[in-house]
């Protein structure tokens, strides 16, 4: 909803119009396997007074493979109240290596209330191990329409 010249502004329509960054970090490491779990700590409950709020997350997977395998992948991921994400953070497991792995994701809430972001991860195979490390992150910011 614009505002128009001459109108009288409310604090909530101000309060509105400010991005609301929230950040999660890692409290620990995951040992990754083959089922998706939560990284721990890498979760968040965000806020949206109105209908129609944007949201957008960038999940920060600090990945470290530990036994390597030719195929397999270690893979993050993002839920929004329960539901996975559209777009995967994944990271080769065909070397023995360290690496910060990113994922970027952008929606609309769909009505007032508390959601839900989380990460997960998971190796996508029996073979090979993988951990997501403590310096994993996760980003959110809500905008509200005025």
């Amino acid at each position: 909803m614009p505002i128009y010249a001459g109108q009288i502004v409310t604090a909530g329509q101000l309060n509105r119009m400010q991005p609301r960054p929230y950040l999660a970090e890692a409290s620990a490491n995951l040992i990754a396997g083959t089922t998706y779990q939560p990284i721990p700590g890498c979760s968040l409950v965000a806020p949206s007074t109105v209908a129609g709020a944007t949201w957008t997350a960038t999940g920060i997977f600090d990945c470290t493979v530990t036994t390597v395998h030719a195929t397999n992948l270690m893979v993050g991921r993002l839920l929004v109240n329960g539901v996975s994400q559209t777009g995967l953070a994944i990271h080769a497991m065909d070397t023995t290596d360290r690496d910060t792995v990113a994922m970027v994701w952008s929606g609309t809430l769909g009505a007032a209330g508390s959601y839900t972001f989380a990460m997960e991860g998971v190796v996508n195979g029996a073979s090979g191990n993988g951990t997501f490390q403590s310096y994993s992150r996760l980003a959110v910011t809500i905008t509200e329409p005025v």
